[in-house]
C-alpha cells in the first residue's frame, strides 16, 4: 500500500488562510449584486436615521454647531462591514441627503468600498456620517464615482458641539468624516475608499428613473417612507438661522 504524503501544518495553515480570505471575498460580494426592495431601503432610512439621532443623544461628543449651520450634504452609511483575513475589504450602502433653499432634500443611496493592506483579521461593522461643508464637496458627492483623499480632499472630522472652528475644524476638507462604534462617535480617515451612486436602489425607491442631481437639488418631493429621516436630519443638522 502506498503511504500519502504528509501535509506540513504550515502549508495546511497557508491552505486555510486561503479558503477563508476566499470565502471571506466571496461573502462580501454577494450585497453588491443583491437586488434591493423598497422594504428593504426603507429599513435603510430607519437605520440611518436611528445613527443621526446617536449623535443628538451625545452632545459633548457629537459633531460641532460650525459643521452643523454649514453642512450642505450628509451621508450615512449604517453599518459598513470590514472583513480581513491578511487582505482586507470593506464594504456599506448608505443614503445621502443635501441641503435646499427650501429644506434638506429627498434621499438617494450610495455604496461605499474599499481595501486595506497588511495582517489583520476578522469582520467588524461601524456606523459612518461624512458632511460635505462646502459647495465643492456637494458637487463630489453628485459625481457618479469618487475617492475620498483622491477626488475629494477630507479630513476626520473634529467633534464636541463647542468646538472652535477657527482652530480645530479643517474648514478647507470637502467632506468630514465620522465613525461611530460601541456607541462613541469620533473623526475616522476614509482615505482610499470610493463612493458611488447606487442608481439601481434610488430607481426601485423612485419607481422610476430620476438623476441624482435632481433628487438632491430638492426636484423630487420627499416620499412619506423618507421623511422620518429627513426630518431628523433637518432637526439635527440645524442651519445658521434656526
Amino acid at each position: 500500500m502506498t503511504a500519502q504524503p504528509e501535509i506540513s501544518p504550515r502549508r495546511e495553515e497557508q491552505s486555510m488562510k486561503k479558503t477563508i480570505a476566499l470565502l471571506c471575498a466571496l461573502a462580501c460580494t454577494v450585497p453588491v449584486f443583491a437586488a434591493s426592495s423598497k422594504a428593504d431601503l426603507n429599513e435603510r432610512l430607519d437605520k440611518a436615521r436611528a445613527v443621526v439621532n446617536e449623535l443628538s443623544n451625545t452632545p459633548d461628543n457629537g459633531i460641532p454647531d460650525a459643521i452643523l449651520e454649514k453642512a450642505v450634504c450628509v451621508a450615512v452609511v449604517p453599518s459598513l462591514k470590514k472583513a480581513a483575513f491578511g487582505i482586507g475589504g470593506q464594504y456599506g450602502q448608505g443614503v445621502v441627503t443635501c441641503r435646499t433653499g427650501h429644506g434638506w432634500s429627498a434621499p438617494v443611496f450610495i455604496r461605499m468600498a474599499g481595501g486595506s493592506y497588511g495582517f489583520q483579521i476578522g469582520v467588524s461593522g461601524t456606523d459612518l456620517v461624512l458632511v460635505a461643508t462646502n459647495q465643492h464637496g456637494m458637487q463630489d458627492l453628485l459625481k457618479s464615482k469618487f475617492k475620498i483623499g483622491a477626488d475629494a480632499a477630507a479630513a476626520a472630522g473634529p467633534v464636541g458641539r463647542h468646538a472652535s472652528a477657527g482652530t480645530s475644524i479643517n474648514m478647507s476638507a470637502e467632506l468630514l468624516t465620522y465613525s461611530r462604534s460601541k456607541g462613541v462617535f469620533a473623526g475616522i480617515s476614509l482615505d482610499g475608499t470610493s463612493v458611488s451612486q447606487n442608481q439601481a436602489d434610488t430607481d426601485t425607491y423612485y419607481g422610476g428613473y430620476h438623476s441624482f442631481k435632481q433628487i438632491l437639488s430638492g426636484e423630487i418631493p420627499v416620499p412619506a417612507g423618507a421623511q422620518p429621516f429627513v426630518r431628523t436630519v433637518a432637526k439635527y443638522f440645524h442651519s445658521a438661522q434656526d
